[in-house]
């Protein structure tokens, strides 16, 4: 029988679990926003899966610049469309 390896999913969940810590001693104001950068890995994980990484947290951190570039693209049309009027 040959090894079975983690999903990305469960991947993803043990690094969440390591950065428990550092979530508890944030702000209580950055934790919603901690919060979402894991929600953007999560959105991302079967990508992720499909990538097989040899650093799992590497599409953890794409997803970040993914999902924070498109708020970013989506900022700039709502400050254009109000320049515009």
């Amino acid at each position: 029988m040959g090894r079975t390896h983690p999903t990305y999913r469960d991947q993803l969940a043990a690094i969440e679990d390591d950065w428990r810590l550092f979530r508890r001693v944030l702000r209580r104001q950055d934790k919603p926003r901690f919060d979402r950068l894991f929600v953007y890995a999560r959105d991302h994980a079967d990508a992720a899966g499909n990538l097989n990484p040899a650093d799992p947290l590497a599409p953890v951190w794409m997803a970040i610049a993914i999902e924070q570039e498109r708020r970013i693209a989506e900022l700039e049309d709502q400050v254009e469309s109000l320049s515009d009027t």
